[in-house]
């Protein structure tokens, strides 16, 4: 028995009440979407679909990178849908939702990787919801910030790019991605004055100063918002659990977080990234 099979009574996960969950699962069906709610295999499905909210993910669910993390499915992905843009839109109005979360997959097989479609679905989303406010979690770009600007000019209110781990583990978990190329990308977001948003996992075999020197590496480029949560293997073929943190140490590192200077921080073993986005909005 490995570790992973082992997991501790704190991450018991709440699964979701069918009503709920079914007009969630309903509508995005219904305009042939992905979330990463499913994709990712998130721990809090359960919880923000009884809420009737989802993490809508964008330009198709095939990751042109393998992170080891990850359970998105990794190869050649299928051409852009035009549609995309208004589906979201629709399915956005169709729940209601005052805030939104929007993701996608790596797509180093296109031009601009995808920003110019990022961009139009942000764009039409807004036309569409008018009093929407909306999280982004997006890609590295490959660093290239006149990319990330055709993100930026659309004017979502929070924009999101994850560390993932420390810059020790970064070559081993992550995937073409680097630790400096992501500090850069979030040093752009803050620059151009943006709630810029970051996160991490733990239970990789990082050690406490190198989770500190996280911290310090984000405040240093201007992130302000971060989220730590626990690593869980989504599935055999992905990078093991080296450890599962107590609750009690993810406090104690929200705690850290807050002192050190981030305006908000969420830090619990069942947090992901956007979990409770519509808290950081107007942060």
């Amino acid at each position: 028995m490995t570790l992973t099979d082992r997991k501790p009574d704190w991450l018991k996960i709440k699964l979701p009440r069918k009503k709920l969950s079914a007009q969630v699962g309903g509508i995005v069906n219904q305009h042939h979407l992905h979330t990463i709610c499913t994709s990712g295999n998130c721990p809090n499905r359960g919880e923000c679909w009884d809420y009737g909210t989802a993490t809508f993910m964008i330009c198709g669910d095939i990751c042109t990178r393998a992170c080891k993390f990850c359970n998105v499915t990794t190869g050649k992905p299928l051409p852009l849908d035009e549609n995309e843009p208004e589906n979201i839109a629709n399915a956005i109005k169709s729940l209601n939702l005052k805030h939104a979360v929007i993701t996608s997959v790596d797509r180093d097989d296109v031009p601009d990787f995808g920003a110019s479609h990022w961009a139009k679905v942000i764009r039409t989303v807004k036309q569409t919801n008018p009093n929407i406010t909306l999280e982004v979690l997006i890609p590295d770009f490959q660093g290239k910030k006149e990319l990330i600007d055709l993100v930026l000019r659309e004017k979502p209110e929070v924009v999101s790019h994850n560390l993932e781990t420390v810059r020790r583990l970064s070559k081993t978990v992550r995937s073409r991605a680097t630790y400096e190329i992501s500090l850069e990308v979030i040093k752009h977001i803050a620059d151009l004055g943006v709630v810029s948003k970051s996160g991490i996992m733990l239970g990789l075999g990082e050690t406490r100063d190198e989770i500190l020197q996280t911290m310090d590496d984000l405040l240093a480029v201007g992130c302000s918002v971060m989220t730590i949560g626990q690593y869980l293997r989504p599935s055999k073929s992905n990078i093991e659990v080296q450890e599962y943190v107590h609750p009690a140490i993810f406090d104690e590192y929200g705690k850290i977080g807050k002192e050190k200077g981030f305006v908000h921080i969420e830090s619990a073993p069942l947090v992901r990234s956007s979990y409770h986005a519509e808290r950081h909005v107007n942060r």
